[in-house]
């Protein structure tokens, strides 16, 4: 495929400024393959990102944001043989250092040598997505089926970091009650895989009532509108007192976690997804008087991405109900906007550096 040597990319220029510039495209090194991006969607991240700066980040005028994307494989690296120019491809955004004690033992997304040393977070410490080109490591590489559009695909890093926060927590959830906190994309997905995974129920949590049909509609046995009713007594009285097995926080507000511990059952699990940007209350004691567990996850590790493209192939996931707006590079700035007000519904918006 011809490739260009200059391309477009959103460039963040200050906090909150995205420019759209021209910039060189990149080259694949030995390792890496070469992606003409035909997707890359927003994600929460990518608003705290641009308002302030993350760990390891690029400076100003020289990064380009965006970490969930997908396209086409348009050059190799002189090592690559795993992939062949025209192959459609999904991405994960992280590639640990491979040298730190926990990239050896599988734990990539929390590298110790973070930003440095090798280690790449596309779209966090190294360019991103929102361009029309971009670089990445073969291990961060998936391939899509035909029957996968690119804009689903996008999303498969969404679908990874759920998959991988129910990797952490056991990931059996045959017969399961589960509770999800949040129908934001990351809650609305947690729903569809805890049905995939045959848990007995699946309910929702949440404060606005459009989302909340979304999930029912992605399979969600119950809705709770909190301004409707109480999440608590719900739960309890369809779990005859004893709680829920699994809890899933994925809404990141401040009372949220408190809500998760008091819903778990004993020797329950609370699974957060989503996290406040400030401190909060939360009362620990009745963790331990309960032997209750909270567990984290910090992106899509253990290749769940991978897993994530088997899930969506089967059809048993529907990310493409989760994409409300999407919007070309030129209007990334629109694209943000509409993300973060949630303007005209809007769940997931995906830009399209190549138009359409």
């Amino acid at each position: 495929m011809k490739i260009p040597p200059k391309m477009k990319a959103a460039v963040l220029m200050a906090p909150n400024l995205l420019e759209i510039n021209e910039v060189d495209t990149p080259l694949p090194g030995p390792a890496d393959v070469l992606i003409r991006v035909e997707a890359c969607a927003v994600c929460s991240s990518d608003l705290s990102l641009i308002a302030k700066p993350w760990v390891g980040q690029p400076p100003y005028g020289s990064f380009i944001p965006g970490h969930e994307y997908s396209g086409t494989v348009v050059a190799l690296g002189e090592t690559v043989d795993e992939f062949k120019v025209g192959d459609r491809v999904a991405v994960e955004a992280h590639l640990g250092c491979m040298r730190c004690r926990n990239c050896r033992l599988g734990y990539y997304t929390a590298c110790l040598n973070y930003g440095k040393k090798g280690h790449r977070a596309n779209g966090f410490t190294t360019d991103g997505g929102f361009a029309q080109y971009v670089v990445n490591h073969v291990n961060t590489v998936y391939p899509i089926p035909d029957a996968v559009d690119f804009d689903e695909a996008s999303l498969i890093t969404n679908l990874g970091c759920v998959l991988y926060g129910f990797e952490t927590t056991g990931g059996y959830v045959v017969g399961d009650y589960v509770v999800v906190i949040g129908p934001g994309p990351l809650g609305l997905i947690a729903v569809e895989v805890a049905k995939a995974l045959c848990a007995k129920r699946a309910v929702l949590v949440g404060t606005r009532a459009s989302r909340l049909e979304v999930g029912k509609d992605l399979g969600a046995d119950r809705i709770i509108d909190i301004h409707q009713e109480d999440p608590l007594r719900v739960v309890l009285e369809e779990t005859r007192g004893m709680g829920a097995d699994l809890v899933i926080e994925s809404s990141g507000g401040v009372e949220s976690p408190q809500m998760a511990i008091a819903m778990a059952k004993r020797m329950g699990k609370i699974l957060l997804l989503g996290f406040p940007e400030e401190p909060v209350s939360a009362d620990f004691s009745i963790l331990g008087k309960n032997n209750k567990f909270i567990y984290t996850v910090r992106g899509e590790g253990w290749a769940n991405c991978g897993r994530a493209v088997s899930l969506l192939a089967s059809g048993k996931v529907n990310l493409r109900r989760l994409i409300t707006h999407s919007f070309p590079l030129e209007q990334i700035s629109e694209g943000f906007e509409t993300f973060k007000g949630r303007i005209g519904g809007a769940i997931k918006v995906v830009v399209h550096p190549h138009g359409g």
